[in-house]
């Protein structure tokens, strides 16, 4: 059959409505995401920030490349351009349109349908003497004028234009091929071919195996496996490592050579810049260590540039570029360093703790990372984080008559005394140092201990896995301050109540501290509440046993009965010892019982089922936590000296400082903006006992923020294993034989034969 029949298009026209279909579903999303709309934004939100972050290093590159870049002016050209190409192809197909359009013979024939069978004859007729081919006219177009009166006047021929768009009948299904017609040609086949092969197997090729190349070369974090293997041979060799060995162990990172690291770059004028530096810094250098890699060029220069960012040194421009490399890299570096301590310590306490890196070393990271974000040696004032404050200035802070040596120790103080002792500021740098003080931030921890996996959550015993729930809450030190001054009348009006012995304590009451004696006095003062019903025991507790109290709680919130319930319990204990000797009216007071029984286990399952709401929206809530990928981007670090824009992070970790050991692995919280919920789990002690343990955050960029909250564990000794169901036991015995079917047998005969 005709309509079977199939034949591509040559000319490859359909290739034209792919082609624009690709450049559309390219250029159209690209304009909507990569049209530099934003660039007016980020400079909003760099104008926001400029009041507080205005002297930040930084913050002064980010607005000079923001107002030297090119980049916005290149998206918007090459947009610009692709939609040029997408109109100029749309505008070919709308053209392309007019060679499929309805076989029409009275269009042909250039009549109105409605024209009558004379009518028809008579344009023929002119048409034909017009461009008939003997009177020198065009064929082609003689052959459409025949066809078209042909398909009007012939009845078959009509009957199948009217049926098929044809006055020839069926026609054979043409598609259009999606490639341009010089492609399909004939003549062109080896150069398709040679282009094909090149394409495929020589291109592909080369860009997957580059691209594989360096990705085996990086870890999940964008650290080189060199750069990690060297951490992990250091850390394992010295596993007690001080800060001038950390210094040497970081800047001894392949990031830093050029032969690893194409962005690390090596100058004529480091023979020159470096041993300058090298004079200035003094001993702190240590060049004399001949070990290697330590003495190598290019770990001799990135140490020499990442000391003199921690002295605040100048240094000229041809190596100024080389520090900001330097000084980028090293808090990525100092996050993998801690993993790998992190791991040779799991390993260590696998294998007995032979070798495991030492609390110490792992802090020294932590620490390094806020010195090189703030540009600060270790033993440095956290005050020289603020604007305006140098080395001079310090005395007056420290002196005997304010004794400010933290962060905190200013902002408690009254805003009289504080401007006295920052006279020397004058009244503009003293509202900016307040503003840039405002911004820091003041995170609170609320400790939460428990074994989730126990019917006692409270209670942990030895070997358990216990999880500790920390909630971080970060606002600003500007609420500090709000704080004081509400707080301030109040503690005046307090004083002025009291008693002179009274107000000679709470003068050394710090300010942030709201605790209100008379509170306590009050409560003393209350009338006694009615005691509530006793309980009954549990099932598996002895009459005569006393419950046992729920430990292993956070220092200082112990739980613990009050005196009210103490009394009331004596006074139960009383009442029952007069019911046992009224022995008429027993049978009312077990009816009593019993119901006071039914409403008591009503109450233990209403209690049980709290619980087991409270856990399952606990774990609702950790899966909704793994589900949801939070935004990494915080609040901007504050940092006079760091080159690139840092978000506030921090590290959060179990310690045991007695002994020096982790006790759970530091978590590193990037996402706390508002509030953050951690959980830290741990196996609690094999042995019984207490132990002392510290909740420790660290900030990854600021100096003097550390918090370290203690943590109390009473670790009880394990419950024996209680058998429930002992028809599940298999007795020791072995099993007694079964009596044979045939003796049976045998004896019922006899029986019948005495019988008979």
């Amino acid at each position: 059959m005709a309509g079977q029949q199939f034949q591509y298009d040559d000319s490859g026209n359909t290739f034209f409505y792919f082609l624009t279909s690709f450049v559309g579903l390219i250029v159209i999303p690209a304009t909507y995401y990569l049209w530099p709309r934003d660039q007016n934004a980020e400079q909003l939100r760099l104008k926001s920030l400029r009041r507080v972050h205005g002297r930040c290093l930084w913050y002064r590159l980010r607005v000079m490349k923001s107002q030297q870049s090119i980049i916005p002016t290149l998206k918007k050209v090459v947009l610009l351009l692709g939609w040029a190409v997408f109109l100029l192809l749309a505008y070919k197909v709308s053209n392309l349109e007019r060679e499929y359009h309805e076989y029409n013979p009275f269009e042909i024939l250039k009549l109105d349908p409605s024209a009558s069978m004379g009518e028809i004859k008579k344009q023929y007729r002119v048409l034909s003497l017009k461009h008939h081919p003997d009177k020198g006219g065009d064929a082609a177009t003689f052959m459409k004028i025949s066809k078209a009166y042909l398909a009007l006047t012939n009845e078959e021929a009509r009957r199948n234009w009217k049926e098929y768009g044809n006055p020839d009948g069926p026609r054979a299904y043409t598609f259009g091929i999606a490639l341009p017609a010089w492609i399909v040609d004939q003549k062109n086949s080896m150069l398709v071919l040679l282009v094909y092969g090149l394409a495929f197997m020589v291109i592909l090729p080369v860009v997957v195996g580059t691209w594989w190349y360096r990705s085996i070369r990086y870890s999940g974090d964008q650290i080189l496996i060199n750069t990690t293997q060297l951490f992990m041979h250091f850390m394992y060799k010295t596993p007690n490592m001080n800060m001038k060995r950390l210094e040497m162990v970081l800047t001894a990172a392949f990031e830093f050579d050029p032969r690893s690291n194409k962005e690390a770059v090596s100058r004529p004028t480091d023979n020159i810049e470096v041993p300058q530096m090298i004079r200035e810094l003094g001993s702190v250098i240590n060049v004399k260590k001949k070990e290697p890699p330590f003495c190598y060029p290019y770990s001799l220069k990135a140490r020499v540039l990442m000391l003199a960012q921690l002295a605040r040194m100048e240094v000229s421009e041809d190596i100024e570029e080389d520090q900001r490399f330097v000084v980028r890299k090293c808090p990525a570096l100092l996050q993998e360093m801690i993993n790998v301590g992190c791991q040779l310590t799991m390993m260590a306490n696998s294998r007995g703790g032979v070798h495991a890196p030492r609390l110490v070393s792992i802090e020294n990271c932590m620490k390094l990372s806020q010195m090189v974000v703030q540009g600060l040696q270790e033993a440095k004032s956290p005050l020289l984080q603020l604007p305006h404050f140098e080395e001079e200035h310090l005395r007056y802070c420290i002196s005997k008559k304010y004794k400010v040596r933290s962060l905190q120790d200013l902002v408690s103080m009254k805003d009289s005394e504080r401007r006295n002792m920052l006279r020397f500021l004058g009244e503009e740098k003293y509202d900016e140092v307040l503003s840039v003080l405002g911004s820091f931030p003041h995170v609170t921890m609320e400790t939460k201990l428990q074994v989730l996996d126990d019917e006692d959550s409270s209670n942990i015993t030895a070997g358990s896995i216990v999880t500790v729930t920390v909630t971080l809450t970060r606002k600003k030190m500007s609420e500090m301050f709000e704080k004081e001054q509400a707080t301030q009348p109040m503690a005046t009006e307090e004083a002025s109540q009291e008693d002179a012995g009274d107000a000679s304590k709470n003068k050394s009451v710090k300010v942030w501290q709201n605790k209100n004696k008379s509170t306590k006095k009050a409560a003393k003062s209350k009338k006694r509440k009615p005691a509530p019903k006793k309980k009954p025991a549990p099932p598996h507790q002895a009459k005569g046993d006393k419950p046992k109290q729920a430990n292993g709680n956070v220092a200082g919130n112990e739980m613990a009965l009050p005196k009210e319930e103490e009394e009331a319990g004596s006074d139960k204990g009383s009442e029952s010892d007069e019911g046992e000797g009224n022995k008429d009216s027993g049978s009312e007071r077990e009816d009593e019982s019993d119901k006071q029984s039914d409403t008591e286990a009503d109450e233990i399952a209403g209690d049980d089922e709290e619980e087991w709401e409270a856990l399952q929206q606990s774990i609702q809530r950790r899966e909704r936590a793994l589900l949801e990928t939070k935004s990494k981007v915080t609040h901007p670090v504050y940092s006079l000296f760091f080159p690139e824009e840092k978000q506030e992070w921090w590290w959060l970790y179990i310690a045991d400082r007695r002994d020096q050991t982790l006790v759970s692995m530091p978590y590193h919280v990037c996402t706390l903006k508002d509030t953050e919920e951690v959980e830290m789990k741990f196996p609690a002690p094999s042995k019984t006992g207490n132990y002392q343990y510290s909740v420790i955050l660290r900030s990854d960029s600021y100096m003097g923020l550390d918090q370290i909250k203690p943590l109390k564990l009473e670790v009880h000794e394990a419950k024996a294993m209680v058998d429930n169901h002992p028809q599940w036991d298999i007795p020791d015995t072995e099993e007694e034989e079964e009596p044979d079917d045939s003796d049976g047998i045998e004896e019922s005969e006899e029986e019948e034969e005495d019988n008979d």
